[in-house]
């Protein structure tokens, strides 16, 4: 299968890249710097300069391939609604390509922010809100009625490459910042997480075996609490770990404020005995305390 994928340079999508060709796929890969494009290259991937501004290229991309990844969206959080409106003008584009065409089409959303006190699962779904402007999967998911094998995946904190581990690395840096690494409260809200090679994986098995209007969790562990991952934060950093209360958190975390505090958990038992997917990759703790994960 030709498979066009934007962000495919990128710390999820060059393991999803990475996984496609190695079991057979071809990959058309969106490039917006020469960076991307030598990454593409030494991955065995084809080459589509472009950008999520440059619509004509992600048109062009989606109608050339037999299926599409969306991976990319601008991590600027002090812009987040410019980007979310970014993100839903490029869903759109490629979407329009693929009607009636019955290709897969996946687009990328969070576990995080479905619904507050319970234990996320795929069956639940994601309401539009002011708070969170960031609608992929309501975007992606409303073509699977126009004939479209669309499908969402939800990410949790993604982790398996040095310094990188979802909204965890944005937390390192605010540490870094401040001089001393915060949670709020007694620090028992959990975050799900998993490995990028488990997550690699099932970017494919959504290709090759999802369903129209699928959601797919990829979950490798239900919930790390808070204060197990600020600890390790503190220790790589070597700086003093505090807790702070809720109304300090926007001063403390700046844009990351809105998660700060908020329990995230998420199941994938859906999603394991659908697609057959099961996580193999070491644990979130295990993996960014280890010695150099992130530097000081």
């Amino acid at each position: 299968m030709r498979v066009f994928v934007t962000g495919a340079a990128g710390f999820i999508g060059s393991a999803v890249t990475t996984d496609l060709i190695a079991h057979g796929h071809q990959v058309i890969g969106l490039a917006r710097s020469d960076e991307n494009v030598a990454t593409l290259e030494q991955l065995g991937a084809q080459v589509l300069r472009g950008s999520l501004q440059d619509l004509d290229s992600l048109q062009r991309g989606a109608r050339e391939a037999d299926g599409v990844i969306h991976l990319a969206f601008i991590h600027d959080f002090t812009k987040f609604a410019e980007n979310g409106a970014i993100d839903r003008a490029a869903i759109a584009a490629m979407g329009d390509v693929l009607v009636g065409s019955n290709k897969p089409f996946i687009v990328t959303s969070g576990t995080g922010l479905v619904a507050a006190g319970v234990v996320i699962t795929e069956d639940m779904r994601r309401d539009a809100s002011p708070h969170v402007p960031r609608v992929s999967e309501q975007t992606g998911l409303a073509y699977a009625s126009r004939g479209v094998r669309a499908m969402t995946i939800r990410l949790p904190q993604v982790h398996g490459a040095e310094g990188k581990a979802g909204l965890i690395s944005y937390l390192v840096e605010i540490a870094r910042q401040k001089g001393a690494a915060a949670y709020v409260g007694e620090g028992a809200e959990r975050w799900a997480a998993a490995h990028r090679q488990d997550v690699a994986r099932l970017y494919r098995l959504a290709l090759e075996h999802g369903v129209a209007d699928g959601i797919y969790h990829a979950v490798g562990e239900e919930g790390v609490s808070m204060r197990d991952v600020i600890e390790v934060v503190g220790r790589a950093l070597n700086v003093p770990v505090r807790s702070i209360r809720k109304d300090e958190a926007g001063d403390y975390y700046g844009p990351l404020a809105m998660f700060a505090g908020l329990d995230m958990p998420a199941s994938s038992s859906l999603t394991q005995q659908r697609l057959g997917w099961t996580p193999t990759g070491i644990g979130l703790i295990a993996d960014i305390g280890q010695p150099g994960y992130f530097k000081a």
